[in-house]
Formats: structure tokens, C-alpha cells, sequence
């Protein structure tokens, strides 16, 4: 068997992923995490951990290539939309120390980071999306014209997590918030992106219609293989607390469309919304989303085919396929470190 250590970067609380990668590699292998300061539960389940510098520090990528080299690191793969476009630029210098970064390129991370460029890149590929704005007035504006109607969705131009997320009601509403937003921007991690731009804020129309979130599976070359979806029933700051695997095909077509025209890496997390029977894609997210295990759970396992593919063995599709009508439900525990 061919060894392979695996690093996961910005790993946080997603100690479900330390998990999924150690049951793959077995003895084969060991999952190292780093994170910007301790206080991850991923630290406890993970064969070696190191607290790194933060992503946005000089010595951050040549602190990692340095650990990657000392430790053999075969695999990176990162967790946090920050991360994805700092790793995605310096690519090439992990590969000539032999570590591959399973990340997508710099121009398709720039589009799921910045909502404006999501927005643009899907209307421009003529996929639906809410109408989006970064200019309050002239959000007021069409309100007044009769083009668009209140409750508005103000959101981080950058953001993730459903920091700062909220819905405006009315004129005044849409002030407080946008003031609300861009204090939230400056006292928070997000001013680090936000800092490349004026217009901090995007500004969408409040879509009326059920929740979805999707997995879109392509390889390590870019080339779409699945697509998994699941019907949201619940939310909990800003990921899915309860979700059903479903066959919506509708939405399945849409997203192996987008899957080709990204031609992102591995996993591509979206949420969309179905208007209509028309499928609106909300966000893209080119990294493992916190609704990733509900499609493990579905029979999915993403990581091992990850793995195999690094070695250049070939996955079939059962490896990369959920079974569906299951119902998944994520639990609250205290555990000790």
C-alpha cells in the first residue's frame, strides 16, 4: 500500500473531516491539522497538529512548506475560503517540494470568495441568481421604480458563515443594516478580503422558494463526475442542522452544467434556491461545505476518492454517490481536550 499524509489547513471545528481522512488512510498514513491558535476541536483527533501563522501573516506559506517538507505532506487540502486563494496562488511552489494542494485555481476561488463575481459569473454563463447590487441607492432606487420590492438580503460582499447576514425590511432597515454590515467587516477577519474594494456590501433580492444545498464532485484534472443535493429543513448559524438527500434533477442538470464550466477542483459546495421550478444558485463555495456530511453519511466518501486520485488510481462511482431519501440530523456534544 502507497502511504500518504494528508494536512488539512484552517481546519477549525470541522473535526468530522479529520475523521473521514484517518478512516480512509488506516495505517497507511497520518492526518496532520494546523489552525491559527489552538482552540480546535480537530486537534484532538488529528495524528499530528501545529498552530500556524494567520493566513494573511509573511511567514504563512513558508511556514507550511516548510512543515510539509519536514513531514512529507503528500496531500493539503484547506477548509476556509481565505485559505483556498492564499494556498491556490503559491501552488506551484508546494508542488516542487512534492505536495500537491487539492485547491481549485486563483481565478475560479476569487469568483466563490467575492459574491459580486459569483453573481456576474453565473449571469454571464446564463445560470440564474437573485438580482444583486453594491449600491444601496440604487437598490432604493428600483424599489421606487416598482423593479424590486423589499425584504432585501445585505450581506458581506466577502463574507462566510452568515457573519453580518440580514434581511431588510424597509428603507430604514436597509440603512441601519448596511451600516451594521460594514462594522461587522471591519472588527472581523473579513476586512482582510473586503480591504481590495469600496463597495464591502452586495445587496440580493429575497428569493421565495425551498433550500438546497449540493455537493459537485469534480477530480483532481477538473472534470465533473457527480453531483449530490439535499434538501435543507433546518439551519443553524448559517450551515445545515437538518437536511434530506434527494433526487432533483432539475437542480442535479444545473449543477453538472456549472461543475464543467467552473472546472473547479474536487468539491464545490452551492446553495440554491428552487423558485418556481426554476433552480437559483445562491453561492459557490470551492471547498468542502459543512453540509459535506450529509452526503458522507449518504454513502459518499469524497476523501477516499481524493486520495486515490492523488495516487493516480481510478474511483468508480459508487465511491462518489449518496443514496438518497435519508435524513440526516447534526447533534450538539461537549467534548473534553
Amino acid at each position: 500500500m502507497i502511504e500518504m499524509n494528508v494536512m488539512l489547513t484552517s481546519v477549525g471545528r470541522r473535526a468530522y473531516m479529520v475523521k473521514y481522512f484517518k478512516e480512509v488512510l488506516g495505517n497507511n498514513g497520518k492526518v496532520f491539522v494546523c489552525n491559527s491558535d489552538d482552540k480546535s476541536i480537530a486537534f484532538k483527533y488529528a495524528d499530528e497538529k501545529v498552530i500556524s501563522p494567520l493566513i494573511y501573516d509573511s511567514n504563512y506559506i513558508p511556514f507550511l512548506l516548510e512543515y510539509c517538507k519536514e513531514n512529507r505532506i503528500d496531500i493539503v487540502i484547506s477548509l476556509f475560503d481565505i485559505d483556498l486563494l492564499m494556498l491556490a496562488k503559491h501552488k506551484k511552489q508546494f508542488e516542487e517540494i512534492g505536495t500537491k494542494v487539492i485547491v481549485s485555481d486563483p481565478s475560479i476561488v476569487e469568483v466563490c470568495n467575492d459574491k459580486w463575481k459569483t453573481y456576474k459569473f453565473l449571469t454571464d454563463n446564463d445560470f440564474h441568481a437573485p438580482m444583486s447590487f453594491l449600491d444601496m441607492n440604487e437598490v432604493i432606487e428600483k424599489i421606487s421604480e416598482g423593479k424590486l420590492s423589499y425584504p432585501i438580503v445585505v450581506k458581506p460582499r466577502y463574507g462566510c458563515g452568515s457573519i453580518s447576514v440580514a434581511i431588510a425590511y424597509d428603507e430604514e432597515d436597509l440603512r441601519y443594516l448596511t451600516k451594521k454590515a460594514n462594522e461587522d467587516i471591519a472588527n472581523s477577519y473579513l476586512k482582510y478580503e473586503s480591504s481590495v474594494t469600496t463597495d464591502k456590501v452586495i445587496y440580493q433580492e429575497c428569493l421565495k422558494g425551498q433550500e438546497y444545498g449540493a455537493d459537485i464532485i469534480n477530480d483532481l484534472t477538473g472534470k465533473t463526475q457527480n453531483v449530490i443535493v439535499r434538501k435543507k429543513l433546518a439551519m443553524r448559524s448559517g450551515e445545515t442542522d437538518i437536511a434530506q438527500l434527494v433526487d432533483e434533477q432539475n437542480i442535479k442538470e444545473t449543477l453538472v452544467r456549472l461543475g464543467k464550466t467552473t472546472k473547479h477542483i474536487a468539491n464545490m459546495d452551492c446553495d440554491i434556491f428552487m423558485v418556481n421550478g426554476i433552480p437559483y444558485i445562491l453561492e459557490m463555495n470551492a471547498r468542502f461545505g459543512g453540509g459535506y456530511p450529509f452526503s458522507h453519511m449518504g454513502g459518499c466518501n469524497l476523501p477516499k476518492a481524493i486520495v486515490e486520485w492523488a495516487k493516480g488510481k481510478t474511483v468508480d462511482k459508487d465511491t462518489i454517490s449518496a443514496r438518497t431519501g435519508i435524513t440526516g440530523y447534526k447533534e450538539i456534544y461537549i467534548t473534553e481536550i
